[in-house]
Protein backbone atom coordinates (compact mmCIF):
# COMPACT_ATOMS: atom_id res chain seq x y z
CA UNK A 1 0.00 0.00 0.00
CA UNK A 2 1.12 3.56 -0.56
CA UNK A 3 0.45 7.03 0.70
CA UNK A 4 0.94 8.62 -2.67
CA UNK A 5 -1.65 6.81 -4.75
CA UNK A 6 -4.64 8.69 -3.38
CA UNK A 7 -8.04 8.36 -5.01
CA UNK A 8 -9.26 11.94 -5.19
CA UNK A 9 -12.54 11.37 -7.02
CA UNK A 10 -14.71 11.84 -3.91
CA UNK A 11 -12.63 14.62 -2.38
CA UNK A 12 -13.35 18.35 -2.80
CA UNK A 13 -11.05 20.24 -5.15
CA UNK A 14 -7.81 21.92 -4.10
CA UNK A 15 -9.30 25.39 -3.72
CA UNK A 16 -9.79 24.93 0.04
CA UNK A 17 -7.75 22.76 2.43
CA UNK A 18 -8.76 21.06 5.66
CA UNK A 19 -5.44 20.16 7.28
CA UNK A 20 -5.37 18.03 10.44
CA UNK A 21 -2.43 18.07 12.85
CA UNK A 22 -3.78 15.83 15.61
CA UNK A 23 -0.89 13.39 15.26
CA UNK A 24 1.69 16.13 15.80
CA UNK A 25 0.33 19.26 17.46
CA UNK A 26 -2.63 17.48 19.08
CA UNK A 27 -0.32 14.86 20.55
CA UNK A 28 1.41 17.60 22.55
CA UNK A 29 -1.59 17.82 24.87
CA UNK A 30 -0.84 16.92 28.47
CA UNK A 31 -2.09 13.40 29.12
CA UNK A 32 -1.91 12.19 25.51
CA UNK A 33 0.80 9.63 24.74
CA UNK A 34 0.27 7.98 21.36
CA UNK A 35 1.86 4.76 20.28
CA UNK A 36 2.58 4.12 16.61
CA UNK A 37 -0.48 1.86 16.51
CA UNK A 38 -2.58 4.68 17.99
CA UNK A 39 -1.34 7.09 15.34
CA UNK A 40 -2.13 4.66 12.54
CA UNK A 41 -5.65 4.15 13.90
CA UNK A 42 -6.29 7.88 14.20
CA UNK A 43 -4.92 8.45 10.69
CA UNK A 44 -7.43 5.92 9.34
CA UNK A 45 -10.29 7.69 11.15
CA UNK A 46 -9.24 11.09 9.82
CA UNK A 47 -8.92 9.77 6.28
CA UNK A 48 -12.36 8.19 6.59
CA UNK A 49 -13.72 11.55 7.74
CA UNK A 50 -12.28 13.10 4.60
CA UNK A 51 -9.73 15.70 5.68
CA UNK A 52 -7.39 16.73 2.88
CA UNK A 53 -4.10 16.49 4.76
CA UNK A 54 -2.92 14.54 7.81
CA UNK A 55 0.27 15.77 9.47
CA UNK A 56 1.86 12.63 10.88
CA UNK A 57 4.74 14.05 12.92
CA UNK A 58 8.42 14.92 12.55
CA UNK A 59 10.29 12.01 10.91
CA UNK A 60 13.85 11.78 12.11
CA UNK A 61 13.14 13.73 15.28
CA UNK A 62 12.19 10.57 17.21
CA UNK A 63 11.97 6.84 16.41
CA UNK A 64 8.20 6.73 16.89
CA UNK A 65 7.45 9.27 14.15
CA UNK A 66 9.99 7.70 11.82
CA UNK A 67 8.35 4.30 12.32
CA UNK A 68 4.90 5.82 11.81
CA UNK A 69 5.76 7.11 8.34
CA UNK A 70 7.40 3.81 7.38
CA UNK A 71 4.37 1.80 8.48
CA UNK A 72 1.82 4.25 7.06
CA UNK A 73 3.41 3.84 3.63
CA UNK A 74 2.90 0.09 3.83
CA UNK A 75 -0.27 -0.30 5.87
CA UNK A 76 -2.63 2.54 4.89
CA UNK A 77 -4.10 3.26 1.50
CA UNK A 78 -5.39 6.79 1.96
CA UNK A 79 -8.65 7.38 0.13
CA UNK A 80 -9.07 11.09 0.79
CA UNK A 81 -6.06 12.52 2.63
CA UNK A 82 -2.44 13.10 1.77
CA UNK A 83 0.16 12.37 4.44
CA UNK A 84 2.26 15.30 5.58
CA UNK A 85 5.70 15.26 7.21
CA UNK A 86 6.61 18.13 9.52
CA UNK A 87 10.07 19.62 9.89
CA UNK A 88 12.09 22.82 9.99
CA UNK A 89 13.98 24.94 7.51
CA UNK A 90 17.66 24.13 7.10
CA UNK A 91 20.19 25.19 9.70
CA UNK A 92 21.78 28.60 9.53
CA UNK A 93 24.92 28.73 7.43
CA UNK A 94 24.28 25.44 5.68
CA UNK A 95 22.42 24.23 2.62
CA UNK A 96 19.11 22.40 2.38
CA UNK A 97 20.60 19.73 0.13
CA UNK A 98 23.07 18.73 2.86
CA UNK A 99 20.86 19.21 5.93
CA UNK A 100 20.22 15.86 7.69
CA UNK A 101 16.79 16.77 9.00
CA UNK A 102 15.68 17.91 5.53
CA UNK A 103 16.90 14.53 4.24
CA UNK A 104 14.76 12.87 6.94
CA UNK A 105 11.71 14.67 5.57
CA UNK A 106 12.40 13.33 2.08
CA UNK A 107 13.11 9.84 3.39
CA UNK A 108 9.67 9.74 5.03
CA UNK A 109 8.11 9.33 1.60
CA UNK A 110 5.39 11.84 2.44
CA UNK A 111 4.13 13.66 -0.66
CA UNK A 112 3.61 16.87 1.32
CA UNK A 113 6.02 18.59 3.71
CA UNK A 114 5.24 21.33 6.21
CA UNK A 115 8.18 23.51 7.21
CA UNK A 116 8.13 25.58 10.37
CA UNK A 117 9.82 28.94 9.79
CA UNK A 118 10.53 31.83 12.12
CA UNK A 119 8.62 35.00 11.26
CA UNK A 120 9.12 36.94 14.51
CA UNK A 121 12.38 38.92 14.43
CA UNK A 122 13.13 38.38 18.13
CA UNK A 123 12.76 34.61 17.72
CA UNK A 124 15.16 34.67 14.80
CA UNK A 125 17.81 36.51 16.78
CA UNK A 126 17.27 34.86 20.18
CA UNK A 127 16.16 31.31 19.34
CA UNK A 128 17.87 30.65 16.01
CA UNK A 129 20.77 32.96 16.87
CA UNK A 130 21.16 34.13 13.32
CA UNK A 131 20.47 37.24 11.26
CA UNK A 132 17.16 38.26 9.79
CA UNK A 133 18.54 37.97 6.27
CA UNK A 134 19.92 34.48 6.88
CA UNK A 135 16.53 33.35 8.20
CA UNK A 136 14.88 34.53 4.96
CA UNK A 137 17.58 32.67 3.00
CA UNK A 138 16.90 29.51 5.03
CA UNK A 139 13.22 29.68 4.04
CA UNK A 140 13.98 30.27 0.35
CA UNK A 141 16.62 27.54 0.12
CA UNK A 142 14.63 24.85 1.92
CA UNK A 143 11.37 25.46 0.10
CA UNK A 144 12.98 25.59 -3.35
CA UNK A 145 15.04 22.44 -2.68
CA UNK A 146 12.04 20.41 -1.54
CA UNK A 147 10.04 21.62 -4.55
CA UNK A 148 12.87 20.47 -6.81
CA UNK A 149 12.55 17.03 -5.19
CA UNK A 150 8.89 16.88 -6.25
CA UNK A 151 7.32 17.59 -2.88
CA UNK A 152 4.41 19.85 -2.18
CA UNK A 153 5.46 22.37 0.49
CA UNK A 154 3.49 24.26 3.12
CA UNK A 155 5.25 26.80 5.35
CA UNK A 156 4.10 27.43 8.94
CA UNK A 157 5.12 30.96 9.93
CA UNK A 158 5.56 30.43 13.64
CA UNK A 159 4.56 33.28 15.99
CA UNK A 160 3.41 35.20 12.93
CA UNK A 161 0.82 37.44 14.59
CA UNK A 162 3.10 38.42 17.46
CA UNK A 163 5.90 38.96 14.95
CA UNK A 164 3.61 41.07 12.79
CA UNK A 165 2.84 43.33 15.75
CA UNK A 166 6.55 43.78 16.47
CA UNK A 167 7.84 44.11 12.91
CA UNK A 168 5.18 43.81 10.19
CA UNK A 169 7.60 44.37 7.32
CA UNK A 170 9.83 41.49 8.37
CA UNK A 171 6.92 39.14 9.03
CA UNK A 172 5.61 39.83 5.53
CA UNK A 173 9.10 39.40 4.06
CA UNK A 174 9.16 35.82 5.35
CA UNK A 175 5.76 35.17 3.75
CA UNK A 176 6.98 36.57 0.42
CA UNK A 177 10.18 34.53 0.53
CA UNK A 178 8.23 31.29 1.07
CA UNK A 179 5.71 32.07 -1.66
CA UNK A 180 8.33 33.16 -4.19
CA UNK A 181 10.35 29.99 -3.54
CA UNK A 182 7.32 27.91 -4.48
CA UNK A 183 5.44 27.21 -1.23
CA UNK A 184 1.90 26.09 -2.06
CA UNK A 185 0.47 27.70 1.09
CA UNK A 186 1.95 29.98 3.75
CA UNK A 187 0.25 29.49 7.10
CA UNK A 188 -0.02 32.33 9.58
CA UNK A 189 0.33 30.84 13.07
CA UNK A 190 -1.07 32.29 16.27
CA UNK A 191 1.41 30.17 18.20
CA UNK A 192 0.77 31.75 21.61
CA UNK A 193 -2.99 31.81 21.05
CA UNK A 194 -3.41 35.42 22.14
CA UNK A 195 -5.27 36.84 19.15
CA UNK A 196 -8.93 37.84 18.84
CA UNK A 197 -11.11 37.40 15.73
CA UNK A 198 -11.20 41.03 14.58
CA UNK A 199 -7.41 41.25 14.88
CA UNK A 200 -6.89 38.03 12.92
CA UNK A 201 -9.23 39.13 10.16
CA UNK A 202 -7.49 42.50 9.79
CA UNK A 203 -3.97 41.02 9.69
CA UNK A 204 -4.84 38.22 7.26
CA UNK A 205 -6.56 40.65 4.89
CA UNK A 206 -3.56 42.99 4.93
CA UNK A 207 -0.96 40.25 4.43
CA UNK A 208 -3.01 38.74 1.60
CA UNK A 209 -3.22 42.10 -0.16
CA UNK A 210 0.45 42.97 0.37
CA UNK A 211 2.02 39.60 -0.54
CA UNK A 212 -0.39 37.86 -2.88
CA UNK A 213 0.52 34.53 -1.25
CA UNK A 214 -2.01 31.77 -0.69
CA UNK A 215 -2.60 31.92 3.08
CA UNK A 216 -3.65 29.47 5.75
CA UNK A 217 -4.40 29.80 9.47
CA UNK A 218 -3.15 27.86 12.50
CA UNK A 219 -4.81 29.02 15.72
CA UNK A 220 -4.16 28.01 19.32
CA UNK A 221 -7.01 28.34 21.82
CA UNK A 222 -5.45 30.25 24.71
CA UNK A 223 -8.12 32.98 24.54
CA UNK A 224 -10.88 30.49 23.79
CA UNK A 225 -11.09 31.94 20.27
CA UNK A 226 -9.28 29.36 18.11
CA UNK A 227 -12.38 28.32 16.16
CA UNK A 228 -13.57 31.92 15.82
CA UNK A 229 -10.07 33.05 14.80
CA UNK A 230 -9.92 30.32 12.18
CA UNK A 231 -13.24 31.36 10.67
CA UNK A 232 -12.21 35.04 10.84
CA UNK A 233 -9.15 34.17 8.78
CA UNK A 234 -11.37 32.41 6.25
CA UNK A 235 -13.53 35.54 6.08
CA UNK A 236 -10.37 37.50 5.26
CA UNK A 237 -9.35 35.16 2.45
CA UNK A 238 -7.46 32.23 4.00
CA UNK A 239 -8.10 29.00 2.08
CA UNK A 240 -6.28 26.51 4.32
CA UNK A 241 -7.29 25.73 7.93
CA UNK A 242 -5.15 23.74 10.36
CA UNK A 243 -7.04 22.01 13.18
CA UNK A 244 -6.91 19.06 15.56
CA UNK A 245 -9.58 16.49 16.39
CA UNK A 246 -11.56 17.57 19.46
CA UNK A 247 -9.26 20.58 19.82
CA UNK A 248 -6.40 18.55 21.31
CA UNK A 249 -3.12 20.39 21.65
CA UNK A 250 -0.54 21.98 23.89
CA UNK A 251 -1.73 24.11 26.83
CA UNK A 252 -5.48 24.60 26.23
CA UNK A 253 -5.44 23.21 22.71
CA UNK A 254 -5.88 24.07 19.05
CA UNK A 255 -8.73 25.02 16.77
CA UNK A 256 -11.19 22.13 16.97
CA UNK A 257 -11.52 20.33 13.65
CA UNK A 258 -15.16 19.40 14.06
CA UNK A 259 -16.84 22.78 14.73
CA UNK A 260 -14.58 24.38 12.10
CA UNK A 261 -15.57 21.87 9.44
CA UNK A 262 -19.25 21.94 10.45
CA UNK A 263 -19.28 25.73 10.23
CA UNK A 264 -17.62 25.69 6.83
CA UNK A 265 -20.05 23.12 5.44
CA UNK A 266 -23.28 24.18 7.16
CA UNK A 267 -22.85 27.91 7.74
CA UNK A 268 -20.54 28.97 4.90
CA UNK A 269 -21.83 26.51 2.34
CA UNK A 270 -18.28 25.37 1.46
CA UNK A 271 -17.83 21.78 0.34
CA UNK A 272 -14.73 20.74 2.24
CA UNK A 273 -15.49 17.06 2.89
CA UNK A 274 -16.47 14.14 0.65
CA UNK A 275 -20.17 13.48 0.18
CA UNK A 276 -21.79 12.01 3.31
CA UNK A 277 -18.73 12.49 5.52
CA UNK A 278 -20.27 15.17 7.75
CA UNK A 279 -22.83 12.67 9.03
CA UNK A 280 -19.96 10.58 10.40
CA UNK A 281 -18.53 13.47 12.42
CA UNK A 282 -19.90 12.55 15.86
CA UNK A 283 -18.80 8.94 15.50
CA UNK A 284 -15.30 9.92 14.32
CA UNK A 285 -14.91 12.43 17.18
CA UNK A 286 -15.81 9.83 19.79
CA UNK A 287 -13.69 7.13 18.16
CA UNK A 288 -10.58 9.32 18.27
CA UNK A 289 -11.32 10.21 21.91
CA UNK A 290 -11.34 6.51 22.70
CA UNK A 291 -7.96 5.99 21.03
CA UNK A 292 -6.31 8.83 22.99
CA UNK A 293 -8.02 7.51 26.14
CA UNK A 294 -9.86 10.74 26.99
CA UNK A 295 -13.56 10.88 27.78
CA UNK A 296 -15.39 12.69 24.97
CA UNK A 297 -16.45 16.19 26.01
CA UNK A 298 -20.19 16.05 26.59
CA UNK A 299 -20.61 19.74 25.79
CA UNK A 300 -18.49 19.94 22.66
CA UNK A 301 -20.30 21.80 19.85
CA UNK A 302 -22.03 19.62 17.26
CA UNK A 303 -20.67 16.25 18.48
CA UNK A 304 -21.12 16.32 22.28
CA UNK A 305 -23.91 14.20 23.74
CA UNK A 306 -25.32 17.40 25.26
CA UNK A 307 -25.00 19.46 22.07
CA UNK A 308 -28.68 18.94 21.28
CA UNK A 309 -29.98 18.16 24.77
CA UNK A 310 -32.94 20.15 26.08
CA UNK A 311 -33.82 20.55 29.72
CA UNK A 312 -36.12 23.55 30.21
CA UNK A 313 -39.84 22.88 29.93
CA UNK A 314 -40.31 25.99 27.79
CA UNK A 315 -37.82 24.64 25.26
CA UNK A 316 -39.52 21.25 25.20
CA UNK A 317 -42.92 22.80 24.51
CA UNK A 318 -41.50 24.66 21.52
CA UNK A 319 -39.53 21.64 20.25
CA UNK A 320 -42.68 19.55 20.33
CA UNK A 321 -44.12 21.97 17.77
CA UNK A 322 -40.92 22.40 15.72
CA UNK A 323 -37.42 21.18 16.75
CA UNK A 324 -35.82 24.02 14.77
CA UNK A 325 -37.20 26.56 17.25
CA UNK A 326 -34.43 25.71 19.73
CA UNK A 327 -31.81 24.01 17.52
CA UNK A 328 -29.50 25.73 15.07
CA UNK A 329 -29.23 22.63 12.84
CA UNK A 330 -30.76 19.20 12.52
CA UNK A 331 -28.41 17.06 14.69
CA UNK A 332 -28.62 14.17 12.22
CA UNK A 333 -26.60 16.27 9.75
CA UNK A 334 -23.53 15.76 11.97
CA UNK A 335 -24.44 12.26 13.13
CA UNK A 336 -25.80 13.36 16.51
CA UNK A 337 -29.26 13.09 18.06
CA UNK A 338 -31.61 15.31 20.01
CA UNK A 339 -32.09 14.37 23.66
CA UNK A 340 -34.66 15.47 26.19
CA UNK A 341 -33.41 15.83 29.76
CA UNK A 342 -35.73 15.13 32.64
CA UNK A 343 -35.34 17.31 35.72
CA UNK A 344 -37.31 19.52 38.09
CA UNK A 345 -37.47 21.99 35.19
CA UNK A 346 -39.46 19.48 33.14
CA UNK A 347 -42.97 20.13 31.94
CA UNK A 348 -45.49 17.87 30.24
CA UNK A 349 -43.89 18.40 26.83
CA UNK A 350 -40.45 17.37 28.17
CA UNK A 351 -41.85 14.18 29.66
CA UNK A 352 -43.82 13.27 26.54
CA UNK A 353 -40.85 13.84 24.23
CA UNK A 354 -38.51 11.94 26.56
CA UNK A 355 -40.98 9.06 26.67
CA UNK A 356 -41.08 8.96 22.88
CA UNK A 357 -37.25 8.96 22.81
CA UNK A 358 -37.27 5.94 25.16
CA UNK A 359 -39.98 4.13 23.21
CA UNK A 360 -42.72 4.69 25.81
CA UNK A 361 -45.89 6.13 24.30
CA UNK A 362 -47.66 8.31 26.86
CA UNK A 363 -50.45 9.05 24.40
CA UNK A 364 -50.72 12.73 25.25
CA UNK A 365 -52.50 11.82 28.51
CA UNK A 366 -52.33 15.12 30.41
CA UNK A 367 -53.29 13.55 33.74
CA UNK A 368 -50.61 10.88 33.40
CA UNK A 369 -48.04 13.44 32.24
CA UNK A 370 -48.93 15.67 35.16
CA UNK A 371 -48.39 12.82 37.63
CA UNK A 372 -44.98 12.06 36.13
CA UNK A 373 -43.96 15.73 36.25
CA UNK A 374 -44.90 16.02 39.90
CA UNK A 375 -43.19 12.77 40.79
CA UNK A 376 -39.99 13.82 39.03
CA UNK A 377 -39.98 17.18 40.80
CA UNK A 378 -40.63 15.55 44.18
CA UNK A 379 -37.84 13.02 43.70
CA UNK A 380 -35.36 15.61 42.42
CA UNK A 381 -36.07 17.62 45.57
CA UNK A 382 -34.94 14.55 47.53
CA UNK A 383 -31.72 14.32 45.51
CA UNK A 384 -32.53 12.11 42.54
CA UNK A 385 -31.38 13.14 39.08
CA UNK A 386 -32.64 11.64 35.85
CA UNK A 387 -30.49 13.59 33.39
CA UNK A 388 -27.86 10.84 33.49
CA UNK A 389 -30.15 7.98 34.53
CA UNK A 390 -32.43 7.25 31.59
CA UNK A 391 -33.05 3.67 32.69
CA UNK A 392 -34.38 4.69 36.10
CA UNK A 393 -36.58 7.29 34.45
CA UNK A 394 -37.97 4.77 31.98
CA UNK A 395 -38.83 2.45 34.87
CA UNK A 396 -40.59 5.34 36.60
CA UNK A 397 -42.55 6.07 33.40
CA UNK A 398 -43.58 2.46 32.97
CA UNK A 399 -44.61 2.27 36.61
CA UNK A 400 -46.90 5.27 36.20
CA UNK A 401 -48.17 3.97 32.88
CA UNK A 402 -49.30 0.77 34.60
CA UNK A 403 -50.95 2.79 37.32
CA UNK A 404 -48.68 1.35 39.97
CA UNK A 405 -48.40 3.10 43.28
CA UNK A 406 -45.04 4.04 44.71
CA UNK A 407 -43.76 1.11 46.76
CA UNK A 408 -45.72 -1.60 44.94
CA UNK A 409 -43.60 -4.75 44.41
CA UNK A 410 -41.33 -4.90 41.37
CA UNK A 411 -42.45 -7.09 38.52
CA UNK A 412 -39.33 -9.29 38.44
CA UNK A 413 -38.26 -9.54 42.07
CA UNK A 414 -38.96 -8.00 45.46
CA UNK A 415 -36.44 -7.16 48.15
CA UNK A 416 -37.22 -8.41 51.64
CA UNK A 417 -33.95 -7.21 53.17
CA UNK A 418 -30.24 -6.88 52.60
CA UNK A 419 -27.19 -6.60 54.82
CA UNK A 420 -23.56 -5.67 54.13
CA UNK A 421 -20.74 -6.31 56.60
CA UNK A 422 -17.21 -4.90 56.51
CA UNK A 423 -14.73 -6.65 58.81
CA UNK A 424 -11.49 -4.89 59.76
CA UNK A 425 -8.92 -7.63 60.35
CA UNK A 426 -5.80 -7.42 62.56
CA UNK A 427 -3.49 -7.71 59.57
CA UNK A 428 -4.92 -4.50 58.08
CA UNK A 429 -7.02 -6.21 55.40
CA UNK A 430 -10.79 -6.00 55.10
CA UNK A 431 -13.43 -8.63 54.42
CA UNK A 432 -16.70 -7.62 52.76
CA UNK A 433 -19.73 -9.87 52.92
CA UNK A 434 -23.35 -9.30 51.93
CA UNK A 435 -26.57 -11.24 52.46
CA UNK A 436 -29.73 -10.53 50.46
CA UNK A 437 -33.25 -11.87 50.96
CA UNK A 438 -35.39 -11.66 47.83
CA UNK A 439 -38.67 -12.94 46.41
CA UNK A 440 -38.93 -13.95 42.74
CA UNK A 441 -41.57 -16.07 41.02
CA UNK A 442 -43.12 -16.90 44.39
CA UNK A 443 -39.84 -18.22 45.78
CA UNK A 444 -37.98 -16.79 48.78
CA UNK A 445 -34.26 -16.53 48.03
CA UNK A 446 -31.45 -16.06 50.55
CA UNK A 447 -27.98 -15.53 49.10
CA UNK A 448 -24.61 -14.58 50.51
CA UNK A 449 -21.46 -13.46 48.72
CA UNK A 450 -18.13 -11.78 49.33
CA UNK A 451 -16.67 -8.91 47.32
CA UNK A 452 -13.86 -6.40 47.18
CA UNK A 453 -16.15 -3.83 48.80
CA UNK A 454 -19.61 -3.78 50.36
CA UNK A 455 -21.33 -2.69 47.14
CA UNK A 456 -19.50 -5.32 45.11
CA UNK A 457 -20.52 -7.93 47.69
CA UNK A 458 -24.18 -6.85 47.40
CA UNK A 459 -23.95 -6.99 43.62
CA UNK A 460 -22.54 -10.53 43.75
CA UNK A 461 -25.10 -11.68 46.29
CA UNK A 462 -27.93 -10.42 44.11
CA UNK A 463 -26.48 -12.29 41.15
CA UNK A 464 -26.05 -15.49 43.18
CA UNK A 465 -29.67 -15.27 44.23
CA UNK A 466 -31.31 -14.34 40.94
CA UNK A 467 -29.25 -15.88 38.13
CA UNK A 468 -30.80 -19.32 38.65
CA UNK A 469 -34.24 -17.84 38.00
CA UNK A 470 -33.11 -15.21 35.50
CA UNK A 471 -30.07 -16.57 33.62
CA UNK A 472 -30.10 -13.40 31.45
CA UNK A 473 -28.47 -11.57 34.37
CA UNK A 474 -25.21 -13.45 33.74
CA UNK A 475 -24.56 -11.14 30.77
CA UNK A 476 -24.80 -7.97 32.83
CA UNK A 477 -21.72 -6.17 34.05
CA UNK A 478 -21.36 -3.05 36.19
CA UNK A 479 -19.06 -0.78 34.16
CA UNK A 480 -19.18 2.52 36.07
CA UNK A 481 -20.03 3.66 39.57
CA UNK A 482 -20.22 7.25 40.75
CA UNK A 483 -20.96 8.65 44.21
CA UNK A 484 -22.03 12.22 44.92
CA UNK A 485 -22.44 13.57 48.44
CA UNK A 486 -25.32 16.02 48.39
CA UNK A 487 -26.03 18.91 50.72
CA UNK A 488 -26.00 18.00 54.41
CA UNK A 489 -29.34 18.35 56.17
CA UNK A 490 -28.84 17.27 59.78
CA UNK A 491 -25.56 18.43 61.22
CA UNK A 492 -22.89 16.18 59.76
CA UNK A 493 -25.47 13.92 58.09
CA UNK A 494 -25.76 14.11 54.33
CA UNK A 495 -27.67 12.57 51.44
CA UNK A 496 -25.80 10.35 49.00
CA UNK A 497 -26.59 9.88 45.32
CA UNK A 498 -25.20 6.92 43.40
CA UNK A 499 -25.17 6.50 39.61
CA UNK A 500 -24.51 3.03 38.25
CA UNK A 501 -23.83 2.21 34.60
CA UNK A 502 -24.48 -1.36 33.49
CA UNK A 503 -23.75 -3.16 30.22
CA UNK A 504 -25.13 -6.27 28.58
CA UNK A 505 -22.31 -6.35 26.02
CA UNK A 506 -24.43 -4.59 23.39
CA UNK A 507 -25.42 -1.37 25.12
CA UNK A 508 -25.21 0.52 28.40
CA UNK A 509 -27.75 2.12 30.71
CA UNK A 510 -27.57 4.19 33.87
CA UNK A 511 -29.64 4.06 37.05
CA UNK A 512 -29.79 6.21 40.16
CA UNK A 513 -30.29 5.67 43.87
CA UNK A 514 -30.55 8.19 46.71
CA UNK A 515 -30.40 7.49 50.46
CA UNK A 516 -28.84 8.69 53.68
CA UNK A 517 -25.89 6.31 53.19
CA UNK A 518 -23.91 5.12 50.21
CA UNK A 519 -24.76 1.42 50.59
CA UNK A 520 -28.52 2.00 50.59
CA UNK A 521 -28.27 4.35 47.61
CA UNK A 522 -26.16 1.77 45.79
CA UNK A 523 -28.73 -0.95 46.44
CA UNK A 524 -31.49 1.19 44.89
CA UNK A 525 -29.39 1.81 41.79
CA UNK A 526 -28.56 -1.91 41.52
CA UNK A 527 -32.24 -2.87 41.82
CA UNK A 528 -33.10 -0.56 38.93
CA UNK A 529 -30.10 -1.76 36.92
CA UNK A 530 -31.14 -5.42 37.08
CA UNK A 531 -34.81 -4.65 36.58
CA UNK A 532 -34.03 -2.63 33.46
CA UNK A 533 -31.66 -5.32 32.21
CA UNK A 534 -34.42 -7.93 32.40
CA UNK A 535 -36.87 -5.56 30.73
CA UNK A 536 -34.37 -4.86 27.95
CA UNK A 537 -33.78 -8.60 27.48
CA UNK A 538 -37.50 -9.10 26.88
CA UNK A 539 -38.07 -11.24 29.96
CA UNK A 540 -41.72 -11.66 30.86
CA UNK A 541 -42.67 -10.16 34.25
CA UNK A 542 -42.88 -12.68 37.05
CA UNK A 543 -45.69 -10.97 38.96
Amino acid sequence: MTTTGNSLDSRPDDSFHVFDTTLRDGAQREGINLTVADKLTIARHLDEFGVGFIEGGWPGANPRDTEFFARAREEIEFRHAQLVAFGATRRAGGSAAEDPQVKGLLDSGAPVITLVAKSHDRHVELALRTTLDENVAMVRDTVSYLKEQGRRVFVDCEHFFDGYKANPQYAKAVVRAAAEAGADVVILCDTNGGMLPAQVQAVVATVLADTGARLGIHAQDDTGCAVANTLAAVDAGATHVQCTANGYGERVGNANLFPVVAALELKYGKRVLPDGALQEMTRISHAIAEVVNLTPSTHQPYVGVSAFAHKAGLHASAIKVDPDLYQHIDPERVGNTMRMLVSDMAGRASIELKGKELGVDLGGDRELLGRVVERVKERELRGYTYEAADASFELLLRQELRGEEVGKPRTYFRTESWRAIVEDRPDGTHANEATVKLWAKGERIVATAEGNGPVNALDRAMRVGLERIYPQLAKLELVDYKVRILEGRHGTDSTTRVLVTTSDGRGEWSTVGVADNVIAASWQALEDAYTYGLLKAGVEPAE
